[in-house]
């Protein structure tokens, strides 16, 4: 008897060995095409995601992975619970999901992981600062506060890498790890500030003049200098990223810990953050697993940001709550056969911010396949301004004045202040990949705007969402 309990903790202990260590790193704002690897031209030329770009030789790089919505809050939250932020109740910027929502990080710890989130605000438990009876009430529903930190063994609430903070990412992580005990696999959520607003006013080595722009932006010397910040952050959070891996190969972790790289939403520049363009969703996602993933390997695989929490848990040797609607991707990600899904969706509810501007309240649903993204705006009236961008932005500004002396074109014209906008947009991602030619309503894609509009119906209906259904807003449009 004593020997076979012996031998059955020794297959056990060889078992849980075999469990891979975690490192979820976010970056803040960071859509595609802001990584070398994926062929931007200007991160390319100036050479300023070096550390990023050899990680993307190591693993596998993801070219179609979309976030659930275009804000920090609702996107994180789905990405912990493997559900959309719709089904979660937390549309709103910064509400928690409902009090029982099982996350990543409890199934994990539930099976032996040690498990902790450091860096940039996680928003799991709300803004860090709000309301004090809003606050309470929330520590009520134990999702904040001592009894919601408690579900972590390592919780730091937020924690800058800006600036001069830059520097002790090392030590962070350090610190972190500290914590682990022996034997145990863990998991940690690290995450960065870059490239949110605000930036620095240091573009050194990046020359506004010679960037390269894309053609839905007005070609405008502010647009550009706010550009060439942006970019600076970009090199920023490269060489935090590089500090990072640099620290884990230090501690002997690299060999065995699965490592993974994804932007939390799109980048808070013009037709990006807060939007349901490519811009505001399309995402950055690398996946680096030693002995597992095969160096150098690319994905056109649609992912969304919901199938993370049951990918990771199926690398842990675990199948994911049935609670979770997320696609599990490890397959794609081990080579092996993998269907995956024909669609992502996502939501756009309220930002921080007015609520009768659409940069602070919005509300829009979108469907996106291999070849076509279906927006739909189910408050038109909303005018355009762009999120973090409103307050004495000087190339926001810059692009209003142009507008008031007629120096605008045409296209930008339409792009930001077509007014209202329109209820349902459709674009050919394959012919338009910036998507300035609206597609919906035109008889060559009739059958396409129908059956997309319909798929978002019913996923609509499966996530309880609250809004109009777009076939209502269909017959509403019709009965005009």
């Amino acid at each position: 008897m004593i020997l076979r309990a012996v031998s059955f903790i020794l297959l056990a202990s060889a078992a849980f060995a075999e469990r891979p260590n975690i490192l979820l790193v976010l970056s803040d704002d960071h859509s595609v095409p802001h990584v070398g690897a994926y062929g931007d031209a200007n991160c390319q030329r100036l050479n300023l995601t070096p550390n990023l770009d050899a990680f993307a030789a190591e693993g596998m790089r993801f070219d179609r992975a979309y976030t659930t919505a275009p804000q920090c809050a609702p996107s994180r939250i789905s990405i912990f619970a493997g559900r959309s932020p719709v089904a979660l109740s937390a549309t709103r910027f910064a509400q928690p999901a409902r009090p029982g929502t099982l996350l990543l990080t409890d199934a994990l710890r539930a099976e032996g992981y040690w498990v902790g989130v450091d860096g940039r605000n996680q928003h799991l438990e709300g803004k860090r600062k709000d309301a004090p009876h809003v606050v309470d009430e929330l520590e009520k529903m134990s999702v904040r506060g001592e009894h919601f930190e408690g579900r972590f063994d390592h919780f730091i609430p937020g924690a800058s890498t800006k600036g001069e903070h830059l520097a002790k990412v090392p030590d962070m992580l350090d610190s972190a790890l500290d914590k682990v005990p022996e034997g145990k696999p863990f998991f940690l959520y690290f995450g960065f500030n870059q490239p949110h607003r605000k930036w620095g006013d240091d573009h050194e080595g990046i020359e506004p003049t010679k960037l390269k722009l894309p053609p839905d932006w007005p070609d405008l010397p502010e647009v550009r200098l706010d550009y060439a910040r942006y970019l600076a952050e970009v090199r920023d959070l490269d060489r935090g990223f590089g500090l990072l891996l640099e620290t884990l190969e230090k501690r002997g972790l690299s060999e065995n810990t699965l490592v993974v790289f994804m932007g939390d939403n799109g980048e808070a520049l013009l037709r990006g953050k807060g939007t349901l363009y490519g811009r505001g969703l399309h995402v950055p996602l690398m996946v680096r697993w030693p002995e597992k993933i095969k160096p150098g390997t690319e994905s056109d695989v649609l992912v969304s940001g919901e199938d993370l929490a049951p990918m990771l848990l199926a690398a842990a040797g675990m199948d994911a709550p049935v609670e979770m609607t997320g696609v599990n991707f490890l397959p794609a990600l081990l080579g092996n056969p993998f269907t995956g899904r024909e669609q992502v969706f996502a939501e756009r509810g309220w930002h921080s911010g007015p609520i009768t501007r659409s940069d602070g309240f919005d509300l829009s649903r979108s469907i996106t396949t291999k070849r076509y993204n279906f927006i739909y705006n189910a408050i038109p009236e909303r005018g355009y301004t762009p999120v973090d961008m409103a307050k004495k932005n000087a190339a926001w500004n810059a692009i209003k004045a142009a507008r008031e002396s007629s120096d605008l074109s045409e296209l930008h014209e339409r792009l930001y202040f077509d007014s209202p906008r329109p209820v349902f947009e459709l674009y050919d991602l394959e012919n338009d990949p910036y998507e300035m030619n609206n597609l919906a309503d035109t008889e060559a894609v009739r059958e396409v705007e129908e059956d997309l509009r319909e798929k978002l119906d019913r996923w609509m209906v499966r996530e309880g969402d609250y809004l109009p259904l777009p076939v209502h807003a269909m017959k509403g449009l019709k009965g005009k």
